[in-house]
C-alpha cells in the first residue's frame, strides 16, 4: 500500500480532531426522543403524538466539518476514511435540522439506508433477510425452545449482581459500574462507564448472556478501545456512521456466543418489515396496529412505533431507519468475515475492535496500526481473541452456501412426516 506522507498523515490527523470536537455537539438520538406524556396520551385516547424537538445550534459543527473537509487531499485510503467521516457528520447536522419534515428521510436514508437498498453484491436486500426470518420463525412455540435454567427470572438486583461478576471478568478496574435505578424507559441502558438497571424489571439468565454479549463486550470495549486511540480519537467516538457495524457486530456476538433468541430476532426482523411499511405510507397509527397484532401488548407496540417516527412524520412516508441496522450490519459483518477467512486475512477481523468504525474504514485502519499509529485493541469479546472456532465455523458455512437447500428440505420433509415429536425440555 502507498505510504502517506507525514505532512498528510498530520492533516489528516487535524481533520479527525476537529470531527471528534464536532461529532461531540451532535446528539443524534437525545435530539429525536419523545417526552413520555405522548405515550401516555396516545394510549388512553387514540391521539396521535405531536413530539416538539429543541431546536439544536449545528453552526460549529458545521464550521469544525468544514475546516476538517479543506485539510483533506488526495485518494490515500486514511484521506478517504476521514472524508467519509465528513459527510457523515454532514448527514447528521441534515438529519437533526429537518426533525419533523420529509426531508429527515433523505437524510436517514444517507446515514442508515433503507430496507430495499442494494448491498454491495448487487443482489442481497435486508428486507429480504427480514421477510425470511419472520417466516421461518413465525410457527415456531417459543415456549417449547427454552432451555434449562433460562426460564428463571431475576428481579433487577439479582440481575445487576450476575452482571458485575461477569463484567468484571473481562474487564477487570475498567469494568462499567451497574445501577438499578427507578423510571428508566428501557429495562436496561448501557454506555461505556455505566449501565443502569430499571428498579422493578424482570430479568432471565439470558438477559443477562445478551447484555454482556451486546452492549459490554462490542459497544463497551470498542468505546474503551477506542479512546486509547491518542492520535485518532475520533475512534473513541460513536457517531451515525459507526452505527450499522457496531450493531452488526452486536448480533454476531449474540449468534456466534449462543446467546440470540429467536424471539429476539423476529423482533429485529419486524423493525425492518415496518420501517419499509412506512416508508410505503404506513402511518404511526397503522404500524402501531400492526405491532399489537404481533406482540399483544400495547405498551411495547407503543414503543417499537416510536422508534421508527421519531424524528420523522407521523402520517407516515418518512421515518428514522436505523432500526435496520442490526439486520443490515449482521449481512455487513458477517460477510466481511467470511471473505477475509476466504483470503486468509483472519487478523483482519480484531482489528474491528479497534473503536469506532465502519467496515470501509477497516483498510485505513489496518494501515495506521500498521503505521504504529494505533494501539492493538485491549478488550474484544472471547470469540474475538481466540480466532480458533471462528474461523472453523465460517470456513465451513462458506462451503454450505454452495449447498442447495430444497433437495435435502424435500427428503427430511418426507422421511419425518410422521415422527412424534419428542423430549421437549421445559
Amino acid at each position: 500500500m502507498e505510504k502517506l506522507s507525514p505532512k498528510h498523515l498530520g492533516l489528516a490527523k487535524e481533520a479527525a480532531a476537529q470531527l471528534f470536537d464536532a461529532a461531540k455537539s451532535l446528539p443524534l438520538l437525545r435530539s429525536v426522543d419523545w417526552d413520555d406524556g405522548l405515550r401516555r396520551r396516545f394510549l388512553s385516547s387514540g391521539a396521535l403524538p405531536a413530539p416538539d424537538y429543541q431546536t439544536i445550534d449545528t453552526s460549529s459543527a458545521s464550521k469544525a466539518i468544514a475546516d476538517a473537509r479543506a485539510k483533506l487531499d488526495g485518494d490515500h485510503v486514511v484521506t478517504q476514511w476521514v472524508g467519509r467521516l465528513c459527510a457523515t457528520l454532514e448527514s447528521q447536522v441534515g438529519l437533526l435540522k429537518f426533525r419533523g419534515t420529509p426531508e429527515f428521510f433523505t437524510h436517514s436514508k444517507a446515514l442508515f439506508g433503507e430496507p430495499t437498498e442494494l448491498m454491495i453484491d448487487r443482489t442481497t436486500r435486508v428486507i429480504d433477510l427480514a421477510v425470511h426470518l419472520d417466516a421461518s420463525l413465525a410457527d415456531l412455540d417459543f415456549d417449547k425452545l427454552v432451555v434449562e435454567g433460562y426460564q428463571k427470572h431475576l428481579k433487577a438486583a439479582e440481575f445487576a449482581k450476575a452482571l458485575r461478576a461477569r463484567l468484571g471478568r473481562h474487564f477487570g478496574e475498567d469494568a462499567p459500574k451497574v445501577k438499578v435505578v427507578p423510571n428508566l424507559s428501557a429495562k436496561a441502558l448501557a454506555g461505556s462507564t455505566r449501565i443502569r438497571v430499571r428498579k422493578g424489571a424482570d430479568f432471565t439468565p439470558r438477559d443477562v448472556d445478551q447484555l454482556l454479549q451486546h452492549e459490554a463486550l462490542v459497544h463497551v470495549a470498542t468505546a474503551l478501545n477506542g479512546r486509547a486511540q491518542n492520535q485518532f480519537e475520533i475512534l473513541g467516538r460513536a457517531h451515525a456512521g459507526s452505527t450499522e457495524v457496531q450493531e452488526g457486530l452486536a448480533v454476531f456476538a449474540e449468534i456466534i456466543s449462543g446467546a440470540m433468541d429467536p424471539q429476539r430476532f423476529r423482533r429485529l426482523a419486524d423493525r425492518v418489515i415496518a420501517i419499509e411499511m412506512t416508508i410505503q405510507g404506513a402511518d404511526f397509527k397503522e404500524v402501531y396496529d400492526y405491532y399489537v397484532e404481533r406482540l399483544g401488548d400495547t405498551d411495547m407496540a407503543y414503543e417499537n412505533t416510536r422508534r421508527i417516527f421519531r424524528g420523522g412524520v407521523i402520517s407516515g412516508g418518512a421515518p428514522f431507519t436505523k432500526d435496520m441496522v442490526y439486520l443490515n450490519g449482521l449481512l455487513r459483518v458477517h460477510n466481511y468475515m467470511r471473505s477475509v477467512v476466504k483470503l486468509g486475512r483472519a487478523d483482519l477481523i480484531r482489528i474491528a475492535f479497534t473503536g469506532k468504525l465502519d467496515i470501509e474504514d477497516l483498510p485505513a485502519i489496518a494501515y495506521l496500526a500498521g503505521e504504529g499509529e494505533l494501539t492493538p485493541p485491549k478488550f474484544m469479546p472471547p470469540w474475538a481473541k481466540d480466532l480458533r472456532f471462528l474461523v472453523s465455523y465460517l470456513a465451513y458455512s462458506s462451503f454450505l452456501n454452495q449447498v442447495k437447500m430444497p433437495g435435502f428440505q424435500s427428503y427430511y420433509e418426507k422421511a419425518l412426516k410422521d415422527v412424534p415429536v419428542v423430549w421437549n425440555f421445559t
